[in-house]
């Protein structure tokens, strides 16, 4: 081969635009000394046929509603996904390839979405990306049932995702596939990287799943292509996938890590780390490349790469047409989708907001949930979720929707099993994919299960709403294993999540409120299973001081307090309590409402220090888990009333009453603290 190619044969320019990507894999990692090059040079041929043949895209306008999604859940194979974005044309330069894994690039270690132009997900944390391309796949469902007519099918794509070995191990993976082939996701299509290499060595070392056979029996669609360099073979899997409407395809693809290499093909050296200058060399040699310079990237390749682009294009445009065809027939529909799509809430959605009569026997701020979702729910038809087998008891159903089922996929109740982690990944790639806001329920204890998908949906600001009910020792007769403790602090300990744990049913439909509100991050609604009072609101402030996370509820009868008593959730109402039994013995105290710590320390200052007074250091803050967020709170000078041991099994009252969580001992600590 010579610097001009341009007599190259078709089967040769596929080779030279193949290896481009698998060179461009090399040269990066290398100059980064770190980085993943075995997978992207294997998966090459994958990539090449995919988006040059099939994948919808337009990388003017990569946020276009109708495009195909590609999910790498592979996501340490970014370099892959890197050289095809900078190949068919997105606003991803070469120098940023030169840049991989260094500080303010646009290629990091592991794919990010809101980063990179082109990435939909973000992905590395193993099965993770896969479950976000079943939830991509759903939305695309839902609202392809809701809005398309006929002949007028304004919602209509596909999503792609290429799962590696470890992808398949992590148990997320059975959750989800499961629940995309009981749902018949037909235009979910999915590649799994068969290459036999983990980091420890052959997958032989404890990977003998029979892959095929287990996809089969979770209702998939499933092929096999012995060899990843026959694009024929690839091409003809992938058309065969496409003609199956009611079941998820899985193409099983064989491949060999770090192809081409002569010393570390097919081994796990290729796998973590660069190959080396040497070995670089040696393989560029071996796969026919000429070129000496690093991050060469000859024309030919890349106006092979750009067809694909080209092809999006046209795609891009009939669409456009179709859209301004849908929007002059059915004017009301169109405006709708768009308002979905911009991530708009509806005109005039909070008067559909209820509001709860005060009263002393209350109710479980569960209950009241399950009324303001139901509330809302018709004006906000967006709103789509469930719970993981636990909607009867979250209360997380929509009475008067239809279940989200196999080929009936207008409904909004969505039946995720006992499957929590899949679930919260779902959520995330329902959220990402944007047309709808996701909810999910469980209880408050098996957010533990969620905890990875959780952290992702913070890191991309993916609008998920979680609704963890149980919330507390307060559950009662289950006991221990199902009383959280630590679940508060582990979920506030995540940045960008915001935790509401409101105080009763109007705090409740503030906290749905404010959730909805938070268009870019992810929220939790922690939520009582035992009733509480409806606080007096013309006696106390007006619930709408959740949205600030902190609020006086309730002031000392003098305004002058010489003591804070701060709480969220089912401690609140024990606050005012004390505080009246503080008003007895002549001690003013401030009650302070916080059902979200780390929105009320994101309040300027001065309004901090107007509920918190930097010079009162007499600050009691109660609840029923783990102290360690108080901290901040309360300060060197404060007290923390909370729980360092698991919870009981026995009715509720007798465990609060047992573990020391009473208004006497708040009115104990505050005679204590200002004595001293």
């Amino acid at each position: 081969m010579t610097e001009h190619t341009t007599t190259l044969d078709a089967a040769d320019l596929d080779t030279l635009s193949i290896n481009t990507v698998r060179t461009l894999a090399m040269d990066a990692v290398q100059a980064a000394d770190s980085g993943h090059p075995g997978t992207p040079m294997a998966l090459a041929p994958l990539a090449y046929v995919l988006w040059t043949r099939h994948l919808r895209f337009n990388p003017a306008d990569p946020a276009w509603p109708n495009r195909d999604r590609f999910v790498l859940s592979a996501g340490h194979a970014s370099m892959l996904l890197y050289a095809v974005l900078y190949l068919t044309g997105y606003d991803l330069p070469l120098a940023e390839l030169k840049a991989f894994r260094q500080w303010g690039s646009e290629t990091p270690g592991h794919p990010e979405r809101g980063v990179t132009p082109g990435v939909e997900t973000t992905t590395g944390p193993l099965g993770q990306g896969f479950a976000n391309a079943v939830g991509l796949a759903i939305a695309e469902a839902h609202l392809a049932a809701t809005f398309n007519r006929p002949g007028a099918e304004i919602i209509d794509h596909r999503t792609y995702f290429i799962a590696s070995d470890g992808d398949l191990m992590e148990g997320i993976s059975h959750e989800a596939a499961s629940l995309a082939g009981h749902l018949g996701l037909g235009k979910l299509m999915g590649f799994y990287d068969d290459n036999h290499i983990t980091i420890e060595g052959d997958t032989a070392l404890t990977f003998s799943d029979d892959t095929a056979a287990r996809f089969a029996a979770y209702g998939w669609h499933v092929q096999r292509v012995d060899d990843i360099n026959d694009l024929d073979a690839l091409d003809r899997a992938i058309v065969e996938a496409k003609s199956i409407p009611d079941r998820p395809s899985l193409i099983i693809v064989r491949s060999h890590i770090a192809y081409g290499s002569p010393n570390k093909q097919d081994t796990a050296e290729a796998h973590g780390a660069p190959l080396g200058v040497h070995e670089v060399e040696l393989t560029k040699a071996n796969l026919g490349w000429p070129w000496r310079e690093p991050f060469h990237v000859p024309p030919e390749a890349l106006r092979m790469w750009q067809r694909g682009s080209a092809h999006g294009a046209a795609l891009y445009a009939a669409w456009q047409e179709l859209r301004a065809a849908y929007a002059a027939q059915y004017p009301d529909d169109a405006r709708e989708l768009e308002r979905r799509l911009r991530g708009e809430l509806p005109a005039d959605w909070r008067s559909a907001l209820p509001t709860f009569p005060a009263s002393e026997q209350g109710m479980a701020t569960r209950n009241a949930s399950s009324k303001v979702l139901n509330a809302l729910a018709p004006r906000i038809p967006e709103l789509m979720g469930g719970a993981a087998d636990l909607a009867p008891s979250t209360k997380t159903l929509l009475d008067a929707s239809a279940d989200f089922e196999r080929g009936r996929y207008a409904g909004r109740n969505m039946h995720f099993g006992i499957r929590e982690h899949a679930m919260g990944a779902i959520l995330n790639g329902m959220a990402l994919h944007g047309g709808v806001i996701p909810y999910g329920g469980t209880f408050l204890i098996f957010s533990d299960y969620m905890r990875p998908p959780m952290r992702l949906a913070a890191l991309m600001h993916a609008h998920v709403i979680y609704v963890f009910t149980h919330d507390s020792i307060g559950l009662g007769e289950d006991g221990p294993t199902h009383q959280p403790i630590e679940q508060l602090a582990a979920l506030r300990a995540i940045p960008g999540f915001t935790v509401f744990r409101p105080a009763d049913a109007n705090e409740t439909a503030e906290a749905w409120a404010a959730a909805l509100e938070m268009r870019n991050a992810p929220v939790a609604l922690v939520l009582t299973r035992q009733n509480v009072p409806v606080l007096d609101r013309k006696r106390f402030a007006p619930a709408a001081g959740l949205a600030r996370g902190g609020y006086i509820l309730s002031e000392a009868d003098g305004g002058e307090p010489e003591v804070v008593l701060i709480g969220s959730g089912s401690e609140v109402h024990l606050l005012l309590e004390a505080q009246e039994k503080l008003l007895v013995r002549e001690i003013e105290a401030r009650v302070v409402s916080m059902p979200s710590i780390e929105r009320f320390l994101a309040q300027p200052r001065e309004y901090r220090d107007h509920v918190l007074p930097p010079t009162l250091h007499h600050r009691i803050a109660m609840e029923a888990a783990s102290p360690m967020p108080w901290y901040r709170i309360v300060g060197d000078h404060g007290v923390v009333i909370g729980l360092e041991r698991f919870g009981a099994s026995a009715p509720y009252e007798r465990i609060y009453q047992e573990l020391g969580l009473t208004a006497e001992r708040v009115v104990a600590t505050a005679r204590s603290m200002l004595d001293r």
